[in-house]
């Protein structure tokens, strides 16, 4: 095995990305998108999760990206940043890439192994800080904002909060919107929709309203469950609606007991965590994102991508996704009635679920390509990569080699 410098550019320099979890989400999906669509020959790349990992480590399709579970306990966990620093000096990385808050503190064991790149993204809010108002929150970001070398922001809204908020200087801060695969992504054409759900659940005459997202507080699938129910209370005898809700998470069992009690159990179905998620969409008719906080949803562009409308939540970048009374229309969060009657629209007029749909697909192949994004994160590493690294006169900080990394 040969010996790699892992600051060498032609030697592929390696990132490493620290996550909270690795697990189904939009952070996820987002950063796996980028290592398989990286060229091998410019980057290798390391996935740390403070917690844990799960299969969705599979949907990476390079075999030289070692994935490290650090099993975090709950809470404030100092022997953490031990492990991250052990790791980073271990696998000397060119660059450290950070995700949320919740990630964050593995800039400062970053910093004390020497990696010469740091790079930190806000990709949306938790449930602790829908508006970004908590002052606690703001003063950890200001305190780590020394160690950062670049921010991206995945919302115009986040990069606003980290410039105007946090005090991140313009010439440090990158706004990257997510980007969309659209030929995994597509409209269903002539495929016939009932193979992909519960025998019995629908037919072709159906009208499936859906939503993808982890069955978690921030996500408030549970106000899509009412705003359901108080369509079907205001058109009684359309017998074709439908509700399909994919993902899991701590709130099944309320979302469950929820539907129970409005006597729904027919009309509703609990996908769960699916690897069908592609063809999912496309079974549907309207997507709806319930949100009470986002930063850029990958559901939202991937739903567009599948030529649907969408109903969506006024909260973080979905404004910047949705083109109102165009390819969707935006509602206050946590209002069912507001959601219903956004929902009526489609309900009661097919030809504007055709054309909102048809706008959607048309706006995501023009902004949100998925080439487009990835191609923006590599400026991003190449620009930090070569003011930090390749210093002049040739001088380079050298590397270690990385078992399972490097190739002969």
């Amino acid at each position: 095995m040969t010996r790699v410098d892992s600051d060498v550019v032609t030697h592929r320099p390696l990132i490493a990305h620290v996550i909270y979890r690795l697990d189904v989400g939009g952070l996820e999906n987002g950063l796996v998108n980028i290592i398989n669509r990286t060229p091998a020959e410019r980057y290798r790349h390391a996935i740390i999760s403070l917690t844990d990992v799960s299969e969705f480590q599979q949907r990476i399709t390079r075999d030289d990206v070692p994935c490290i579970a650090l099993h975090k306990r709950p809470g404030n966990d100092l022997g953490m940043l031990w492990k991250l620093w052990r790791i980073f000096r271990e696998l000397r990385p060119a660059i450290v890439h950070s995700r949320n808050l919740a990630a964050m503190e593995a800039q400062l064991p970053a910093w004390l192994a020497g990696v010469p790149c740091r790079i930190h993204g806000e990709h949306g809010r938790d449930i602790f800080d829908l508006d970004g108002t908590s002052r606690k929150y703001r003063w950890v970001r200001r305190l780590y904002k020394p160690l950062v070398h670049r921010y991206v922001a995945l919302s115009q809204e986040l990069n606003d909060y980290l410039g105007d908020q946090v005090g991140v200087a313009e010439s440090r801060l990158r706004l990257i919107c997510n980007g969309v695969d659209v030929e995994r992504f597509r409209p269903r054409g002539g495929e016939c929709r009932e193979a992909v759900l519960p025998q019995g659940f629908a037919d072709q005459d159906s009208l499936l309203i859906g939503s993808v997202g982890r069955l978690e507080a921030v996500k408030d699938q549970l106000t899509l469950v009412r705003a359901f129910k108080e369509l079907c209370r205001q058109r009684p005898d359309d017998s074709r609606l439908r509700l399909v809700l994919v993902g899991d998470g701590s709130l099944r069992g309320k979302v469950e007991e929820l539907v129970a009690h409005e006597g729904m159990q027919d009309r509703v179905w609990l996908a769960g965590s699916r690897e069908d998620v592609p063809r999912l969409l496309s079974a549907l008719d309207v997507f709806v994102l319930p949100s009470l906080a986002e930063g850029i949803s990958n559901t939202i562009l991937e739903a567009m991508a599948c030529g649907l409308p969408v109903v969506a939540t006024r909260v973080g970048g979905n404004e910047e996704l949705l083109c109102e009374d165009e390819t969707g229309f935006l509602v206050p969060r946590a209002d069912p009635l507001a959601m219903a009657a956004a929902l009526l629209n489609y309900v009661d007029h097919t030809a504007l679920r055709t054309a909102h749909g048809a706008a959607a697909r048309t706006r995501v192949e023009d902004t949100f390509s998925i080439a487009r994004m990835v191609s923006r994160y590599l400026e991003v590493y190449d620009e930090l990569y070569r003011q930090r690294c390749l210093k002049s006169g040739g001088q380079r900080r050298k590397g270690r080699e990385v078992p399972g990394l490097n190739k002969p």
